[in-house]
């Protein structure tokens, strides 16, 4: 064991016993008594396989009153939080001398030598951008993530401490707050709105401003300015969907696209203002020591005229420091840019606020250069940069909002307008329907006036364009750059929304405007099968071509991992996005377009997640080239970026992994055979396990297996998402359920089948045609295979059936149950494929840390499960009462 191990399992023990007293405070030694005796059951059960603890502790259960339960769940769950902070913080001195970071991606970049004008042109457009989704995954409310969060920096100082009365102190802290977590509900009264949802959001990101990125920015900076003397602008950018991800979400409205944007602009200029605030402070640069520049005094001047009362208020207390004084100025220029958009956002006044971030910029860059001009480079870099910086990657708004629709919404929404001026164009497909639309997107006729009546969904699509092109008269146009086209199936589809764009002004091309860009969300199997003829279809087209040229020549596309994973399992999923991420790259390239590739990864590797830095250099080579936008959904926003040190670094990563793609795998490494032999194997893998999965998800028991095996339609039940976790106007199978329950739901049951279910069916296929060597070929030298097994393992090792088989024999019919042998055996056969690939002898043997880290949460979540379980079945058997509902939702 290490000393590292040790270190955790002692803040484990240390936070443990304080949650005991708390249990003893609050509820008497009889909680704490039961919870140590079913902590013992369990280990006896578990690890001791002792069947006659295991009947004793399912009796136990059985036995408790809803009233005991509640305390009971509620303090497993504690101690898996205060678990899971002691980890989260150890976790971050494992990762301290990980050489993945910047610096040593920068020293293989100089090392390689790579041409000046290729590594200046990727710098210019480096961008990694995390894009923020209000996806219902993250069961936790804020206000217990707040206090997690600051019990963690208590863990961190405590080990730093080194006075006996400062740990004391911090111990009296650390069971204040775990006594506050008690004494705070778990469980949210009402399901959040929009808004609030928008709310929650922005706590991450202005944290993020604030903790994270003022010190992660100036590293990045120096380090990129190793590579170039040019000017370097700051890669990282953080997007959002919450308030534009309209498809199924009835709650997200034209007005509430609105109300989000007002919501984080008034955020995110506060967070200015106290910036230019802290900024004057720092700015004490006298013009009786150094002069300042001509273009300096000019803006002063011109500052004064448009602003006299700032003057008056201000001269004599900055007299002699022209710095301070244009801060005042600037200071006074966001306020009544926040009062004009909490107005509503009337007119902009120039001279007296802002239409946007870009006219700030020019401000600071005033300041940056009258201070370099005169002997004051460094102050320009430090204080004056960071500022600059801030500006550079929040704006005003401190995310960009993408908007969401699916295809059909808006297919009836065209189809409508067309009636209008007499044209059928529901009764027409394929080339003629492009056609038709096409030529709409040309010219100049509207479809729609002032008068036009729509249909209430269609008439509430067409509106979303009218909000789009509000926000960016309010806002700037930068508020808004993507219009997300879900389940598009068809060139048509694509165009269709641009002509929507077109309605409402955002895009003109006889007028050269183009002010929206629309992106196509692939994500069943057959359409990423198709993505290739999808993209060649649309830039054939010579309308289309005009937008994307107007765009900069630049076409982003959408890649669904959640819904094809579900569709084809984790294998074919996986499999088909990356290949059509090769076919539309070089689609792009024929035609002279770059393509820009916007990953819609979910928390779980069954939704495409896992290790980010990994994932993008596993990506085909050349298609990441200089930018990337990644979904980051539910529980991982609080995973990742909850903790100043985890964030940052985990933000490094995804920097150092989008340059290093960009600049050092443009090309294959591989020769053309060897690529050739291995997307041979690759489809000959994917295809035995496209059809195991199959099988599985085709069998007419699963259904019910799956509703009765799992807590999913008791999730409908938890307030944790604004969103419905059904699909509208379905049957009320599986179909109809988003791929975030489908994936919940196996996860709540330790089933974890969408994790890896195929994948050892598909390996012994290949081994059994004689590829055994190439798979083993493939698992040492393509990054690609690498990060799959990689993420697989995990799922795996995650997987407990004997924790699901207590669920199955509880609460499914005896006709299903068969389906948990199925599942058995692919589970078997997936460790003993994966492992003789690998040449390993057990589940990440290669990676200690997270083999530690499930470790540890193990020993929290059996006894939760246990609790659901039982709870499930009284549920089930009719037992009702709103306690039953609590306990049950709160496991």
């Amino acid at each position: 064991m290490t000393t590292s191990d040790d270190a955790l399992r002692a803040d484990i023990r240390r936070l443990g016993t304080q949650l005991g007293e708390t249990l003893v405070r609050q509820h008497g030694e009889q909680l704490l008594d039961l919870v140590e005796r079913i902590r013992a059951l369990d280990k006896s059960a578990r690890q001791d396989a002792d069947p006659a603890a295991a009947a004793e502790l399912r009796k136990l259960l059985a036995g408790l009153s809803t009233e005991e339960v509640i305390p009971l769940v509620r303090a497993f769950t504690t101690y898996f939080y205060l678990a899971n902070v002691a980890e989260q913080v150890h976790r971050i001195d494992d990762l301290a001398a990980d050489d993945r970071y910047l610096r040593a991606t920068v020293d293989r970049i100089l090392d390689a030598g790579l041409d000046q004008e290729l590594v200046d042109d990727i710098l210019s457009r480096l961008e990694a951008r995390p894009v923020f989704t209000a996806h219902p995954t993250e069961a936790a409310r804020r206000s217990i993530l707040t206090k997690r969060g600051d019990l963690a920096r208590l863990i961190e100082e405590r080990r730093r401490a080194d006075r006996r009365d400062r740990v004391e102190q911090i111990d009296r802290r650390s069971a204040e707050l775990i006594d506050q977590i008690w004494q705070t509900d778990d469980l949210r009264i009402e399901r959040p709105r929009v808004v609030d949802e928008a709310r929650s959001a922005l706590y991450y990101l202005v944290a993020l401003a604030e903790d994270v990125v003022p010190g992660l920015a100036d590293a990045i900076d120096f380090q990129l300015r190793r590579l170039t003397q040019g000017a370097v602008p700051s890669p990282l950018r953080f997007g959002t969907w919450v308030g534009g991800d309209r498809d199924g979400n009835p709650s997200v409205t034209p007005e509430t696209t609105l109300e989000t944007l007002t919501l984080q602009h008034d955020r995110g200029l506060t967070y200015l203002i106290g910036l230019i605030e802290d900024l004057a402070e720092e700015l004490s640069v006298s013009s009786r020591l150094v002069e300042i520049s001509e273009e300096m005094a000019d803006a002063l001047d011109e500052d004064r005229r448009h602003l006299p009362e700032v003057y008056r208020r201000e001269h004599r207390r900055t007299s002699g420091e022209p710095y301070r004084l244009k801060c005042s100025y600037i200071h006074q220029r966001l306020i009544n840019t926040r009062e004009r958009i909490r107005g509503g956002g009337g007119p902009r006044r120039p001279g007296i606020d802002y239409s946007g971030p870009d006219e700030l910029a020019s401000e600071l860059e005033t300041i940056a250069d009258s201070l370099a001009g005169a002997r004051g480079e460094l102050i320009a870099g430090g204080a004056l940069g960071r500022v600059s910086r801030a500006v550079e990657i929040f704006g005003f708004g401190m995310a960009v909002l993408d908007v969401r629709e699916h295809a059909a919404r808006n297919r009836d929404t065209i189809e409508q307008l067309f009636a209008l001026v007499g044209t059928d164009l529901a009764a027409m497909g394929g080339a003629q329907r492009l056609n038709i639309v096409s030529e709409e997107l040309g010219g100049v006729r509207p479809l729609s006036g002032k008068t036009t009546e729509l249909e209430e969904d269609a008439d509430r699509t067409l509106h979303t364009f009218h909000a789009i092109r509000e926000a960016h008269r309010r806002y700037g146009t930068s508020v808004i750059e993507s219009y997300i086209i879900s389940m598009t199936e068809s060139a048509s589809d694509v165009v269709e929304a641009a002509v929507l764009a077109r309605e409402a002004g955002l895009i003109d091309l006889n007028q050269g405007i183009a002010d929206i860009g629309i992106v196509p969300l692939v994500e069943t199997i057959d359409d990423l099968r198709g993505a290739g003829h999808l993209l060649d279809e649309l830039l054939h087209d010579r309308n289309y071509r005009r937008l994307v040229a107007l765009r900069g020549d630049v076409q982003e596309v959408m890649l669904g991992y959640s819904d094809s994973n579900k569709i084809g399992g984790i294998t074919t999923s996986q499999w088909e996005i990356y290949k059509a991420q090769r076919v539309m790259h070089d689609t792009a390239e024929r035609h002279g377009i770059r393509l820009r590739l916007f990953h819609g990864r979910g928390g779980t590797v069954g939704r495409g997640g896992g290790p980010t830095h990994a994932a993008v250099l596993a990506q085909p080579y050349g298609t990441v080239d200089g930018d990337i936008k990644i979904t980051e959904q539910g529980e991982v926003i609080s995973e990742k970026y909850a903790n100043p040190d985890i964030a940052a670094r985990n933000l490094e990563l995804l920097v150092a992994s989008v340059l290093e793609s960009s600049l050092l795998h443009r090309r294959s490494r591989r020769p053309k055979e060897t690529l050739g032999a291995w997307t041979e194997t690759m489809n000959c893998f994917s295809g035995e396990a496209y059809a195991a999965y199959r099988r599985l998800v085709e069998d007419p028991g699963l259904v019910p297996y799956f509703l009765t095996s799992t807590p999913v339609e008791e999730l409908g039940k938890m307030n944790i998402g604004s969103r419905p976790s059904r699909r509208p106007g379905g049957t009320g199978g599986v179909a109809d359920l988003r791929a975030i329950p489908w994936v919940f739901g196996w996860t709540q049951t330790r089933q974890i089948v969408p994790g890896w279910f195929g994948v050892g069916a598909g390996l012994e296929a290949a081994r059994k045609a004689g590829l055994g060597k190439t798979l083993e070929e493939m698992a040492d030298q393509w990054s690609f295979f690498q990060t799959f097994l990689d993420n697989v393992e995990m799922t795996l090792t995650k997987t407990d059936l004997d924790i699901t088989r207590r669920y199955v024999d509880e609460l499914v019919e005896p006709e299903h149950r068969h389906l948990l042998e199925t599942i058995t055996e692919e589970r078997e056969r997936a460790e003993r494929e994966v492992l003789a690939v690998r040449g390993h002898s057990e589940l990440l043997e290669d990676s200690p840390l997270l083999l530690r880290t499930l470790s540890v949460r193990d020993i929290y979540l059996d006894p939760i499960n246990y609790l659901q379980v039982s709870l499930l079945a009284r549920s089930r058997q009719g037992e009702e009462s709103p306690e039953l509902d609590r306990a049950l939702l709160l496991t």
